[in-house]
Protein backbone atom coordinates (compact mmCIF):
# COMPACT_ATOMS: atom_id res chain seq x y z
CA UNK A 1 0.00 0.00 0.00
CA UNK A 2 1.54 3.57 -0.80
CA UNK A 3 2.77 5.46 2.14
CA UNK A 4 1.66 9.06 1.58
CA UNK A 5 3.33 11.41 4.22
CA UNK A 6 0.55 13.74 6.72
CA UNK A 7 0.47 17.38 5.44
CA UNK A 8 3.03 19.69 6.32
CA UNK A 9 2.78 23.63 7.23
CA UNK A 10 5.23 26.11 7.35
CA UNK A 11 5.20 26.19 11.13
CA UNK A 12 5.60 22.33 11.29
CA UNK A 13 8.36 22.23 8.92
CA UNK A 14 9.78 24.97 11.58
CA UNK A 15 9.70 22.73 14.53
CA UNK A 16 10.58 19.43 12.61
CA UNK A 17 13.98 21.57 12.32
CA UNK A 18 14.63 22.85 15.71
CA UNK A 19 13.78 19.35 17.22
CA UNK A 20 16.13 17.95 14.52
CA UNK A 21 18.87 20.47 15.45
CA UNK A 22 18.57 20.20 19.53
CA UNK A 23 19.91 16.13 18.39
CA UNK A 24 22.80 18.24 16.52
CA UNK A 25 23.46 20.38 19.78
CA UNK A 26 23.86 17.27 21.78
CA UNK A 27 25.92 15.70 19.98
CA UNK A 28 28.33 18.54 19.66
CA UNK A 29 28.23 18.48 23.21
CA UNK A 30 29.19 15.06 23.16
CA UNK A 31 31.74 15.34 21.02
CA UNK A 32 33.33 17.86 23.03
CA UNK A 33 33.47 15.93 26.25
CA UNK A 34 33.25 12.54 25.15
CA UNK A 35 36.73 10.76 27.08
CA UNK A 36 38.73 7.71 27.32
CA UNK A 37 37.69 6.80 31.29
CA UNK A 38 34.39 7.46 30.78
CA UNK A 39 31.30 4.81 31.38
CA UNK A 40 28.34 4.45 28.86
CA UNK A 41 26.29 5.32 32.46
CA UNK A 42 28.33 8.34 32.51
CA UNK A 43 27.86 9.23 29.26
CA UNK A 44 24.22 8.90 29.42
CA UNK A 45 23.84 10.95 32.38
CA UNK A 46 25.23 13.61 30.45
CA UNK A 47 22.95 13.36 27.61
CA UNK A 48 19.95 13.24 30.43
CA UNK A 49 21.24 16.89 31.67
CA UNK A 50 22.16 18.38 28.30
CA UNK A 51 18.49 17.54 27.11
CA UNK A 52 16.91 18.90 30.56
CA UNK A 53 18.73 22.08 29.52
CA UNK A 54 17.26 22.32 25.72
CA UNK A 55 13.80 21.91 27.02
CA UNK A 56 13.40 18.33 25.27
CA UNK A 57 12.66 14.82 26.37
CA UNK A 58 14.29 11.22 25.41
CA UNK A 59 11.65 9.62 22.95
CA UNK A 60 13.96 6.81 23.66
CA UNK A 61 13.47 6.04 27.65
CA UNK A 62 10.76 3.60 28.53
CA UNK A 63 9.70 3.43 24.90
CA UNK A 64 8.68 0.06 24.26
CA UNK A 65 8.81 -2.39 21.26
CA UNK A 66 7.11 -5.72 21.17
CA UNK A 67 8.19 -8.42 24.40
CA UNK A 68 11.37 -6.02 24.76
CA UNK A 69 11.25 -4.14 28.53
CA UNK A 70 10.58 -0.27 28.22
CA UNK A 71 14.16 0.88 27.02
CA UNK A 72 16.26 2.40 30.05
CA UNK A 73 18.25 4.65 28.94
CA UNK A 74 18.22 8.61 27.68
CA UNK A 75 20.30 7.23 24.55
CA UNK A 76 21.40 3.97 22.64
CA UNK A 77 24.63 3.89 23.33
CA UNK A 78 26.71 0.70 21.09
CA UNK A 79 30.01 -0.16 21.66
CA UNK A 80 32.07 -1.83 19.08
CA UNK A 81 30.04 -4.95 17.79
CA UNK A 82 26.90 -3.74 18.96
CA UNK A 83 25.12 -2.14 16.07
CA UNK A 84 22.41 0.08 18.01
CA UNK A 85 19.94 -0.13 20.78
CA UNK A 86 22.74 -0.31 23.24
CA UNK A 87 22.02 0.59 26.90
CA UNK A 88 23.40 2.12 29.14
CA UNK A 89 23.90 -0.56 31.70
CA UNK A 90 25.07 -3.38 29.15
CA UNK A 91 28.72 -2.59 28.83
CA UNK A 92 30.09 -1.47 32.05
CA UNK A 93 33.92 -1.17 30.84
CA UNK A 94 35.68 2.27 30.63
CA UNK A 95 36.47 3.35 27.15
CA UNK A 96 39.52 3.08 26.48
CA UNK A 97 41.80 3.88 22.91
CA UNK A 98 40.38 2.63 19.90
CA UNK A 99 36.68 1.99 21.05
CA UNK A 100 34.11 2.60 18.73
CA UNK A 101 31.10 4.04 19.95
CA UNK A 102 27.47 4.68 18.45
CA UNK A 103 25.23 7.41 19.93
CA UNK A 104 21.74 7.61 18.85
CA UNK A 105 19.95 10.35 20.10
CA UNK A 106 15.98 10.96 19.84
CA UNK A 107 14.57 13.47 21.29
CA UNK A 108 10.99 15.05 21.64
CA UNK A 109 11.17 19.10 21.21
CA UNK A 110 8.00 21.50 21.59
CA UNK A 111 5.97 18.03 19.88
CA UNK A 112 8.08 17.30 17.26
CA UNK A 113 10.91 14.22 17.33
CA UNK A 114 14.50 14.71 16.34
CA UNK A 115 16.23 11.73 15.31
CA UNK A 116 19.94 11.32 14.44
CA UNK A 117 23.06 8.97 15.53
CA UNK A 118 26.92 9.60 14.42
CA UNK A 119 29.86 7.38 15.74
CA UNK A 120 32.93 8.07 17.17
CA UNK A 121 36.49 6.81 18.07
CA UNK A 122 38.09 7.61 21.44
CA UNK A 123 41.53 8.59 20.58
CA UNK A 124 42.77 6.63 17.47
CA UNK A 125 41.22 4.85 14.83
CA UNK A 126 41.87 1.04 15.90
CA UNK A 127 42.67 -0.24 12.71
CA UNK A 128 43.03 1.42 9.03
CA UNK A 129 39.85 -1.02 8.11
CA UNK A 130 38.25 0.37 10.75
CA UNK A 131 38.85 4.42 9.59
CA UNK A 132 37.27 3.04 6.17
CA UNK A 133 34.70 1.47 7.46
CA UNK A 134 33.60 4.64 9.21
CA UNK A 135 34.35 6.88 5.90
CA UNK A 136 31.72 3.58 4.46
CA UNK A 137 28.95 5.01 6.86
CA UNK A 138 29.26 8.62 5.94
CA UNK A 139 29.77 8.37 2.25
CA UNK A 140 26.87 6.31 2.02
CA UNK A 141 24.66 8.43 3.90
CA UNK A 142 25.79 11.54 2.07
CA UNK A 143 25.01 9.71 -1.25
CA UNK A 144 21.79 8.31 -0.50
CA UNK A 145 19.90 11.19 0.68
CA UNK A 146 20.51 12.92 -2.86
CA UNK A 147 18.48 10.14 -3.99
CA UNK A 148 15.53 11.12 -1.27
CA UNK A 149 13.89 13.83 -3.83
CA UNK A 150 10.32 13.89 -5.98
CA UNK A 151 10.59 11.32 -8.37
CA UNK A 152 12.32 8.69 -7.12
CA UNK A 153 11.25 5.78 -4.87
CA UNK A 154 12.85 4.67 -1.47
CA UNK A 155 14.59 2.10 -3.49
CA UNK A 156 16.83 4.44 -5.11
CA UNK A 157 17.98 5.47 -1.69
CA UNK A 158 19.03 1.83 -1.18
CA UNK A 159 20.34 1.04 -4.44
CA UNK A 160 22.84 4.23 -4.11
CA UNK A 161 23.79 3.08 -0.42
CA UNK A 162 24.34 -0.73 -1.11
CA UNK A 163 26.40 0.00 -3.64
CA UNK A 164 28.59 2.56 -1.64
CA UNK A 165 29.08 0.30 1.42
CA UNK A 166 29.27 -2.94 -0.75
CA UNK A 167 30.90 -2.44 -4.03
CA UNK A 168 33.28 0.02 -3.65
CA UNK A 169 34.25 -0.33 0.20
CA UNK A 170 33.68 -3.86 0.76
CA UNK A 171 31.86 -4.02 3.92
CA UNK A 172 28.74 -5.43 4.80
CA UNK A 173 24.90 -3.62 5.14
CA UNK A 174 23.28 -5.02 8.32
CA UNK A 175 20.13 -6.79 6.65
CA UNK A 176 16.90 -6.36 8.74
CA UNK A 177 17.39 -2.87 10.39
CA UNK A 178 16.80 0.57 8.62
CA UNK A 179 15.34 3.90 8.56
CA UNK A 180 11.61 4.91 9.17
CA UNK A 181 9.32 7.76 8.38
CA UNK A 182 8.72 10.08 12.00
CA UNK A 183 5.97 12.48 12.73
CA UNK A 184 4.89 14.77 15.31
CA UNK A 185 5.25 12.97 18.65
CA UNK A 186 5.22 9.91 16.56
CA UNK A 187 9.11 8.15 16.62
CA UNK A 188 8.58 5.17 13.96
CA UNK A 189 5.65 5.86 10.92
CA UNK A 190 5.60 4.42 7.50
CA UNK A 191 7.58 4.17 5.31
CA UNK A 192 10.29 1.43 6.36
CA UNK A 193 13.41 1.94 4.62
CA UNK A 194 16.19 -0.56 4.23
CA UNK A 195 19.45 0.16 3.11
CA UNK A 196 19.41 -2.84 0.71
CA UNK A 197 17.40 -3.93 -2.71
CA UNK A 198 15.14 -6.26 -1.78
CA UNK A 199 16.12 -9.61 -3.47
CA UNK A 200 12.47 -10.17 -5.07
CA UNK A 201 11.88 -6.82 -6.72
CA UNK A 202 13.51 -8.32 -10.07
CA UNK A 203 10.17 -10.45 -9.91
CA UNK A 204 7.69 -8.31 -8.56
CA UNK A 205 6.07 -4.91 -9.14
CA UNK A 206 5.62 -4.62 -5.44
CA UNK A 207 8.76 -6.60 -3.00
CA UNK A 208 7.23 -8.25 -0.56
CA UNK A 209 10.30 -8.81 1.45
CA UNK A 210 10.38 -4.58 1.56
CA UNK A 211 6.84 -3.25 0.26
CA UNK A 212 7.56 0.05 0.88
CA UNK A 213 10.98 0.03 -1.71
CA UNK A 214 8.40 1.43 -4.64
CA UNK A 215 7.16 3.92 -2.36
CA UNK A 216 7.31 7.17 -3.89
CA UNK A 217 9.32 10.16 -2.08
CA UNK A 218 6.18 12.62 -1.94
CA UNK A 219 7.16 15.83 -0.76
CA UNK A 220 6.66 16.76 2.88
CA UNK A 221 7.51 13.54 4.33
CA UNK A 222 10.07 13.68 7.30
CA UNK A 223 12.47 9.99 7.50
CA UNK A 224 15.14 9.34 9.23
CA UNK A 225 17.57 7.09 6.97
CA UNK A 226 20.32 5.59 8.87
CA UNK A 227 22.93 3.14 7.26
CA UNK A 228 24.62 0.68 10.12
CA UNK A 229 27.71 -1.31 8.27
CA UNK A 230 29.69 -4.73 9.84
CA UNK A 231 33.22 -5.27 8.82
CA UNK A 232 32.29 -8.60 8.31
CA UNK A 233 28.72 -9.79 8.23
CA UNK A 234 25.28 -8.81 7.46
CA UNK A 235 23.56 -10.68 9.99
CA UNK A 236 23.25 -10.13 13.48
CA UNK A 237 22.40 -11.56 17.33
CA UNK A 238 20.79 -10.38 19.76
CA UNK A 239 19.24 -11.91 23.39
CA UNK A 240 15.70 -12.26 23.92
CA UNK A 241 14.45 -9.89 25.94
CA UNK A 242 17.43 -7.79 25.79
CA UNK A 243 17.72 -4.67 23.56
CA UNK A 244 21.41 -4.34 22.30
CA UNK A 245 22.01 -5.60 18.25
CA UNK A 246 25.35 -7.31 17.70
CA UNK A 247 27.26 -8.15 14.50
CA UNK A 248 27.02 -12.01 14.22
CA UNK A 249 30.75 -12.23 13.68
CA UNK A 250 31.66 -9.79 16.78
CA UNK A 251 32.87 -7.63 13.75
CA UNK A 252 33.57 -3.40 14.39
CA UNK A 253 30.15 -1.51 13.07
CA UNK A 254 29.47 1.80 12.62
CA UNK A 255 25.89 3.91 12.77
CA UNK A 256 25.02 7.19 10.89
CA UNK A 257 21.31 8.26 10.96
CA UNK A 258 20.18 11.84 9.64
CA UNK A 259 16.22 13.38 9.90
CA UNK A 260 15.44 14.50 5.97
CA UNK A 261 12.27 16.49 4.68
CA UNK A 262 12.03 15.69 1.28
CA UNK A 263 10.81 19.33 -0.66
CA UNK A 264 10.05 20.04 -3.96
CA UNK A 265 13.70 21.17 -5.00
CA UNK A 266 15.05 17.89 -3.14
CA UNK A 267 16.03 16.57 0.14
CA UNK A 268 16.44 19.19 3.42
CA UNK A 269 18.79 17.75 5.73
CA UNK A 270 16.89 18.75 9.06
CA UNK A 271 19.95 17.42 11.19
CA UNK A 272 23.00 19.10 9.62
CA UNK A 273 25.64 20.36 11.32
CA UNK A 274 26.71 16.15 12.34
CA UNK A 275 29.09 15.84 8.97
CA UNK A 276 31.28 18.77 10.89
CA UNK A 277 31.23 16.71 13.99
CA UNK A 278 34.91 14.73 14.95
CA UNK A 279 35.81 10.97 13.97
CA UNK A 280 38.15 10.73 16.92
CA UNK A 281 37.35 12.11 20.38
CA UNK A 282 38.94 11.93 23.79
Amino acid sequence: MMTRPRPMTPADADAAYAAAQCVVEIHRRLADQLRVGQTLAQIDAMVARWLGELRCESCFFKYRQGRLPPFPSQACLSVNECVVHGTAGYYEAPMKEGDILKVDIGVLHRGWIGDAAWTYTFKAFPSDEARRLIESGKQSLIRGIQQLRPGNTYLAWAEVVQDTVEKEFGFHLIRGLGGHGYYRRKLHEPPFISNVRPTDLAFRRTSMEWPDASTPCHVGAVVAVEPMVAIGTSETRSHPHQWPVYSADRSLTVHYEHDVMITESGPRVLTEGLEELPDIVG
